[in-house]
């Protein structure tokens, strides 16, 4: 293939991942609510999803809870991406056997902040032996083509949620299955690190230990020493897990032939096995929130705990 037909070749998928990439961007976009009070934190808890609603409140109990992190970063093979805000939702039905199933939000448990992949596309794929590859390298001459986001969405419900490990260091908390999404106008629109039916799974534990804190609140939020919720509060806790491994890149580069996921997986070294990954959570602040005397609510502690959460959003 001569210069100019590579280079219009490029442009084209250039152009391509760029339309794509805005058609998704445009695609995704939810609305937000802001529950009063104690509520606050709680803004996806899926209080009207079947399993929560249909807690009785002796068998099962429902619960809502939150666990967010500021900023962290994650090492993936040879790569470290310094991330942003971190936001994990979901419902907790506890048996009365001391098991428990999650329930997530319709849009998903864990909502990330993209992160800017360091050196960008030169410094994920750049250099390459493979021809085709380096003539996109000679193309990445300004920092627009250059720049990769990689964002971090979930993919499934979290499961096997451990309501005393946030209180302790050293066990898993809670297992999320993950993909990270690879974004440039090089790369295309479906370029992913973990896919839907092999995802990558994060199990973050606690480094340290947390503050601990409890308050009661009524159901519009407000707080009451015989309020009818309890919120506990575990704060300020450094979260790690270095027991994931994760798949090659895939998808990327609109499908060439695998030749972009090839270089891919070659420069940031992917696969990467168990050990070899690294996730950071600084500054957690997780909280969880459910009916004080939820056996009192029996039969329909899970539309109690509706009804309230409901009357605290604005």
């Amino acid at each position: 293939m001569n210069r100019t037909a590579l280079g219009a070749r490029l442009a084209t998928v250039t152009a391509l991942g760029t339309a794509l990439t805005a058609f998704a961007a445009t695609g995704t976009a939810t609305a937000a609510v802001t529950p009063n009070g104690e509520w606050a934190p709680f803004t996806r808890c899926p209080v009207d999803a079947p399993a929560m609603l249909a807690a009785d409140g002796l068998a099962k109990t429902p619960q809502c809870v939150v666990a967010s992190s500021p900023s962290g970063s994650i090492k993936l093979g040879s790569t470290t991406v310094t991330t942003g805000k971190t936001n994990l939702q979901m419902g907790v039905v506890q048996n009365s056997d001391g098991t428990s199933s999650v329930v997530a939000p319709s849009g998903g448990a864990l909502i990330a902040d993209s992160a800017t992949v360091p050196g960008g596309l030169l410094g994920l794929m750049c250099p390459s032996d493979i021809p085709f590859v380096t003539a996109i390298c000679d193309q990445l001459t300004n920092s627009t083509l250059n720049k990769i986001t990689a964002t971090v969405e979930s993919v499934g419900t979290p499961y096997a949620f451990n309501q005393t490990a946030g209180i302790i260091t050293g066990e898993p908390i809670v297992a999320i299955p993950v993909r990270i999404h690879l974004e440039n106008p090089f790369l295309g629109s479906n370029c992913y690190i973990g896919t839907r039916s092999a995802p990558v799974v994060l199990r973050p534990q606690n480094l340290t230990f947390p503050d601990f804190g409890i308050s009661f609140f009524n159901g519009d939020g407000s707080t009451a020493d015989d309020g009818e919720l309890t919120r506990i509060n575990l704060t300020g806790a450094t979260q790690n897990d270095s027991t994931f491994a994760v798949p090659g890149a895939s998808g990327c580069g609109l499908g060439l032939f695998g030749l972009i996921d090839a270089a891919v997986n070659a420069k940031t070294g992917l696969p990467s096995a168990a050990g070899e990954n690294t996730l950071t959570l600084n500054d957690s602040q997780t909280y969880l929130a459910g009916l004080t005397a939820p056996g009192t609510a029996a039969p329909d502690a899970g539309k109690v705990l509706s009804q309230a959460w409901h009357s605290a959003v604005d």
